[in-house]
């Protein structure tokens, strides 16, 4: 039968055949000429050779020897690479010079797709310290804790020391958030907050320049859009939003009371009227069902209300959906 031919590889992969044969021979000595016609790559990659006194057999060329001759190898290998990215460079480079439709760059693309949160965040990192402008954000929820603020912290001190300016929007349940409050805290300078009952997904546009939004619902994919009529949209949508949300920081202002509904019963009976139930009105709101069902009985008692169809009535009747806080 006819042997398989010895597979190709390099010394970073070598084969196991080979592998056990040099271990072999460094505890042995040496071997005979004929053990290792089987793995010809041991010759080689110059991990064996002849011995002097007797060219049958084999000896094992030390580990730290055929280390050093194979990383100097491919320091070689390495500055001929270089020396080749050199010669195409210099190549190129006048063609680059010549002015024309063709030659030119695409340049950055309108809309990338970003995978992982580590790719995520560096390439928000990335556009945030090249920003000098302004930060706008959308944040649906608080974080996970002010043990992670840090990096996030640091990211936005280093625009503010530029002149920057950071607003976020946040959902009225995160108000007393203390991750919230300690990010706030600890920074200075032009940073404000506000909250509205119902905010869109997570968005984050740096300097008017390039906006990032998520692309799943795990989060783990996000678009990089740097189209300029997408982040124009991006920035009315939410500078329209901005002047709709109440103050949380510098200043916070507790939204008042109408006819004995608060703002936060206003907006559950928006939800309601739509026919929403108890579990979808919770989930809009960012809040857990028991609390939403607590502000249902008290909206239902302040109007009056003995059912549930009665109690969509008394909202429309009562003109509390038309009044502002």
């Amino acid at each position: 039968m006819t042997p398989w031919p010895h597979p190709e590889h390099g010394v970073a992969d070598l084969c196991d055949a080979g592998t056990r044969l040099y271990e072999r021979a460094l505890r042995e000595g040496h071997l005979d000429g004929p053990e290792a016609d089987a793995t010809p790559c041991l010759a080689e990659l110059g991990l064996l050779q002849p011995a002097v006194t007797d060219p049958r057999r084999l000896e094992p060329v030390p580990p730290a020897v055929a280390l050093h001759r194979l990383l100097r190898t491919s320091e070689e290998r390495i500055a001929a690479e270089r020396r080749h990215e050199a010669a195409l460079a210099e190549m190129f480079e006048p063609l680059m010079r010549i002015d024309g439709r063709r030659t030119a760059s695409a340049g950055t693309p309108a809309i990338s797709l970003l995978s992982g949160m580590e790719r995520i965040n560096r390439a928000i990192e990335e556009a945030m310290a090249a920003a000098s402008g302004e930060l706008l954000a959308i944040q649906p929820s608080a974080g996970h804790g002010t043990a992670t603020l840090g990096p996030a912290l640091d990211r936005d001190q280093a625009l503010l020391d530029r002149g920057g300016r950071i607003r976020t929007l946040y959902q009225h349940p995160y108000r007393h958030s203390p991750v919230i409050r300690t990010r706030y805290e600890r920074l200075n300078g032009d940073v404000e907050a506000r909250t509205l009952d119902e905010v869109t997904e997570r968005l984050i546009v740096v300097d008017r320049a390039v906006a990032f939004i998520p692309a799943s619902e795990d989060r783990t994919l996000a678009l990089e859009v740097r189209h300029p009529a997408l982040i124009g949209y991006f920035v009315t949508t939410f500078d329209r939003l901005w002047s709709l949300a109440t103050p949380m920081h510098p200043q916070s202002v507790q939204p008042p009371a109408l006819n004995g509904v608060t703002a936060r019963q206003r907006a559950i009976a928006a939800l309601l009227v739509e026919g929403h139930t108890d579990t979808v009105i919770a989930g809009r709101l960012g809040m857990n069902v028991r609390t939403a069902r607590v502000h249902i009985a008290k909206l239902a008692a302040t109007l009056g209300s003995e059912s549930r169809a009665q109690l969509g009535y008394l909202i429309g009747q009562s003109g509390i959906l038309g009044q502002e806080g």
